[in-house]
């Protein structure tokens, strides 16, 4: 009896592929050939998934906003584990803007890729019409919720704010100027001064 093939976990490896291709040699350099030297199939079998290049960036880019999400819940119930009590508005900012921040080796090539994707969409009309052009906004709304929950003043300008910050501590660590560890400090050290209340477990 043949062997049953699991799509979507085909599409998963191919798109896995094209993430560590795209942090290796940049998204510019990728190919649905480098793809699927990667991945270790044939180019026929990456194009009987993804038709063309451009529908391979657009589910990667799909992706990696599910991955995002994911983490970033991840980071909430790591920080209020043990607790009975919902997290609170400080503790969802923190697990939202410390995803900005590449602390391992996932979360370094999700950056530089959607930075990448960024870049690109700037000029790339295909790219730029995506839902993920939007995100930046949803986020902003997002933090304006949390923040207005809390009761922080401005929360509008505040949240601007912390995006910036978050996303300029993020390209820092990329270049090397400072370390997660030291990125992650200035981020606590602002969300104390704005929220005015220890985290969790201090």
């Amino acid at each position: 009896m043949p062997k049953l093939v699991d799509h979507e976990e085909r599409r998963a490896l191919i798109i896995d592929a094209l993430l560590r291709d795209a942090a290796r040699t940049g998204l510019h350099a990728v190919t649905m050939r480098s793809v699927a030297l990667e991945a270790g199939v044939s180019v026929r079998l990456v194009q009987y998934y993804f038709d063309t290049k451009e529908q391979l960036l657009l589910a990667t880019l799909t992706h990696l906003g599910v991955r995002m999400g994911e983490r970033v819940r991840t980071r909430v119930r790591a920080a209020t584990a043990g607790s009975a009590t919902p997290p609170t508005p400080r503790e969802i900012v923190e697990a939202v803007l410390l995803e900005a921040v590449p602390t391992d080796e996932e979360s370094r090539t999700f950056h530089l890729v959607y930075t990448a994707y960024a870049v690109l969409s700037v000029t790339d009309p295909a790219l730029a019409g995506q839902s993920f052009m939007a995100a930046p906004d949803e986020m902003e709304a997002f933090l304006v919720a949390q923040l207005t929950a809390a009761a922080v003043p401005d929360p509008a300008l505040e949240a601007v704010a912390l995006l910036a910050l978050s996303a300029g501590l993020g390209l820092s660590v990329l270049l090397g100027q400072r370390t997660p560890e030291a990125a992650t400090a200035v981020l606590h050290h602002h969300l104390g001064r704005l929220f005015r209340t220890p985290p969790r477990d201090c």
